[in-house]
């Protein structure tokens, strides 16, 4: 169930009802970005009801310090007729649109959005490079950020990287410019995106637990362009079939960038070993400190995306400058990160691989026989397609979790005799870290990239790789 109004409609009432501040505005979700969403609101003037179906101490906190800046919350209730005489309901991107109290706001045709439409709506002066993808997207996310911030603009990394964009409405002197990651479920609900310049990463099946089929996960991702116009600037891979596809038709100057391809504006040339922007050589790929083709895409659309924001951007002392950082980013956590490199082995966390085309792109990147660590909860999708790879790379395969008998089931008979494949249990993680560590061998690498959601054992895919991290430490420290 969604809105049936066309996005720009469905802006248009927004905007003016929160400059109207008439009636009540419902916040659900008392995480971070319900709490900024609400903190937002209530700064702005207007009168806020949250609500929270968890008991939690976390969510009893929270709401205690919400109530004191004069919100009224529930906690572990939904009052579904009050949501549905609001003036306006935000949602946390983790709730589902079939959830009673967003059926019930839409029901009565009142606008579900997200806080990020709510945010932008409140700071009409911040300017933004808004990103999204099925994978990449966090890493050119914060390469964005990073960039402009050599440039010399006050810059923040914000949305789905993990701060709320309301955060910077709150600050005394909030930052010029945004860095805006986003997620297909915040972009369900954020009608008005207009950023100065948006990015498309990549395109594969993903959320399949969530979406009906492949299809209502794309739509979702093509909102980026709800309002795209004529001089609306638009960054895409040209690798991927799916985004060409998805993208064909919609207004604005488009900027590609390609891995294999030297017929776009940005690319790299494996010749010379350059990634070149905007028609010249920009900087050497080895001063990337990033593994595999996948981050030398990342770093192409970071590029043009800064160098596309402003016309200053490109001028050759700015390309200087961004050439500079490149070679200053560093890996982010949980993305293909080194944790342990001893007696020869490496232990890499790769646990934002939470669906399989992350996996494949990890795989992609090993030059070094590799013992991966698949599992977790399911999403949907055949691990079939992995085999390739697998049998590329894989001396072993350890399958865990709720999803280990899928798992093993997918792989074991096309890979038998090439690639071990065995399931370790649906429940200690520490017992498949130990049998990784009894296969494993110098020049060998052990990778945790699951292609699989991490919450049947964990909180988050980052809980699940501070364990991996911590375990092949452990492990380390007790080998000869």
């Amino acid at each position: 169930m969604s809105d049936a109004r066309p996005p720009q409609e469905l802006a248009s009432i927004v905007a003016r009802r929160l400059a109207e501040k008439r009636g009540e505005f419902a916040v659900i979700g008392l995480a971070r970005s319900g709490i900024a969403a609400t903190r937002l609101l209530r700064a702005a003037g207007l009168s806020v009801y949250v609500s929270d179906a968890s008991r939690s101490e976390a969510v009893r906190s929270a709401a205690a310090m919400l109530e004191r800046e004069g919100a009224s919350v529930d906690v572990g209730v939904h009052n579904v007729q009050r949501i549905a005489h609001c003036s306006l309901l935000v949602v946390s991107p983790g709730i589902p649109p079939t959830a009673p109290p967003i059926r019930a706001a839409l029901s009565a045709g009142v606008p579900v959005v997200s806080e990020v439409e709510v945010a932008l709506r409140l700071q009409p002066a911040l300017r933004s490079i808004a990103v999204t993808g099925t994978n990449g997207k966090t890493t050119t996310t914060a390469l964005i950020g990073h960039l402009l911030r050599a440039l010399g603009h006050d810059a923040a990394d914000v949305g789905n990287i993990g701060t709320p964009v309301s955060e910077l409405a709150l600050m005394k002197s909030p930052p010029v410019w945004a860095a805006l990651e986003l997620s297909s479920f915040q972009l369900h609900d954020t009608p008005g995106i207009m950023p100065d310049v948006g990015v498309l990463t990549t395109l594969s099946p993903d959320h399949l637990d969530r979406y009906a089929n492949v299809t209502e996960y794309y739509a979702d991702k093509k909102r980026l362009f709800a309002n795209a116009v004529q001089t609306s600037q638009w960054v895409t891979t040209a690798d991927n079939a799916d985004v060409e596809a998805l993208v064909a038709g919609i207004p604005g100057q488009w900027h590609r960038f390609s891995v294999q391809r030297t017929d776009v504006d940005g690319y790299f040339h494996r010749g010379s070993g350059m990634l070149h922007v905007f028609g010249e050589p920009l900087v050497a790929r080895d001063q990337l400190a990033l593994v595999g083709d996948h981050n030398v895409a990342n770093a192409l659309a970071a590029l043009l995306a800064v160098m596309a924001a402003d016309p200053s951007h490109r001028i050759p002392s700015a390309r200087a400058l961004l050439a500079n950082a490149i070679a200053t980013f560093s890996a982010l956590p949980h993305r293909l990160e080194p944790v342990v490199d001893h007696n020869g082995m490496l232990w890499l966390n790769d646990s934002k691989a939470t669906n399989i085309d992350s996996t494949n792109v990890a795989l992609a990147s090993m030059t070094r026989p590799s013992i991966v660590l698949l599992g977790g909860r399911h999403k949907g999708e055949s691990y079939t397609a992995l085999i390739p790879e697998l049998l590329r790379t894989a001396k072993a395969v350890l399958a865990y979790g709720e999803a280990g008998a899928l798992i093993t089931g997918d792989l074991e008979a096309p890979l038998h005799g090439r690639v071990m494949v065995e399931h370790c249990g649906s429940d200690n993680f520490e017992q498949v870290m130990r049998r990784a560590g009894a296969l494993a061998v110098a020049g060998d690498v052990v990778l945790l990239s699951p292609a699989c959601a991490s919450f049947d054992m964990f909180n988050n895919f980052e809980a699940r790789g501070r364990e991996f991290a911590r375990l092949a430490n452990v492990l380390a420290g007790d080998a000869p």
